[in-house]
């Protein structure tokens, strides 16, 4: 090796050494802010429970992760399926698929027509779709709550119409966690697919049409999957906080229809259990994790097939 070729390697593991150091401030932060936790999680899972809450430090037991599925019988400490716990991780997974959904219907028609605005006023919108970030999510979910309750906004309109004779139940139900998680994820989905639709190159639509496709089929095959990249990241910005979510669930659906996150705070509160709660945590990273993986893979096969 000559010695430029030697000078030019040092001068590289120099550099790369340097940006290393640089970085590593922000590294520690991450790793004792994000990581940190998440191990303290894992490390308390595999513990057993305390007797008034915390852990048993050195007392090894898997009841924290036997009990996210499974129950002990009272009388015969034989198992059987926790079935409260698992119609709180499906009603979940069903909030959350559903939230996604409703978003992406209101929120592809609400993107595209801000895309499609003179372009000094795309700011106007776009500023209005922010404006509900302006407040705590805890006021959003208040004001959610004076729309849908028995005598609420709604529930006045439809009786003034002559729609309905008595108020409708919305509250405290299941109905009413998906109609708050709606409007308050509904921006996460209009931005992205409002980015990804405001670089379509719309003289393909036009080239849709002059071949004499429907209004559909333009829908379907052209734009779709254009902007495919901005509805997966739609999704994924909806699917994960409404999977995790706690503060709408505690508001409107009354503690009664209690969802993933608060089957967690239940566990590390009133519960006194921190081994089954921290195993619910990490059970819901493992369910974040699968999403992922599924949108990235649906992602890259239909990025493949497109091209």
């Amino acid at each position: 090796m000559s010695g430029a070729q030697e000078a030019a390697l040092a001068a590289q593991k120099k550099d790369i050494r340097s940006r290393w150091l640089l970085s590593a401030p922000a590294l520690l932060i991450i790793f004792c802010a994000a990581v940190g936790p998440l191990f303290v999680m894992l490390f308390y899972s595999f513990m057993a429970k305390g007797d008034y809450g915390d852990v048993k430090f050195g007392e090894f037991s898997l009841d924290g992760w036997t009990s996210v599925l499974f129950q002990r019988d009272i009388f015969d400490d034989t198992l059987g399926l926790a079935d409260a716990h698992l119609s709180i991780i499906w009603r979940s997974l069903q909030l959350s698929f559903f939230t996604t959904l409703f978003t992406l219907i209101l929120g592809f028609p609400t993107a595209y027509f801000i895309a499609t605005r003179p372009q000094h006023t795309r700011e106007v919108w776009v500023f209005l779709v922010t404006i509900p970030f302006w407040t705590n999510l805890l006021i959003r979910a208040f004001a959610m709550q004076q729309v849908i309750r028995n005598e609420g906004l709604l529930n006045n309109a439809l009786l003034w119409l002559g729609i309905i004779k008595q108020p409708l139940q919305i509250m405290y139900t299941d109905t009413a966690n998906l109609l708050g998680m709606t409007y308050v994820y509904l921006p996460l989905m209009v931005l992205p697919l409002y980015a990804s639709i405001e670089k379509l190159d719309f003289r393909l639509v036009e080239a849709g049409y002059d071949l004499y496709a429907t209004r559909f089929q333009v829908l379907w095959r052209i734009v779709i999957p254009l902007v495919k990249p901005g509805l997966i990241a739609g999704s994924i910005l909806v699917f994960i906080p409404s999977l995790g979510a706690y503060v709408i669930p505690r508001v409107l659906g009354g503690g009664k229809n209690m969802m993933l996150g608060n089957l967690i705070e239940m566990q590390f509160g009133s519960g006194r259990n921190w081994p089954l709660g921290a195993a619910m945590s990490i059970t819901l990273m493992a369910l974040v994790m699968i999403a992922l993986i599924f949108y990235v893979k649906n992602a890259s096969r239909g990025g493949a097939g497109h091209a």
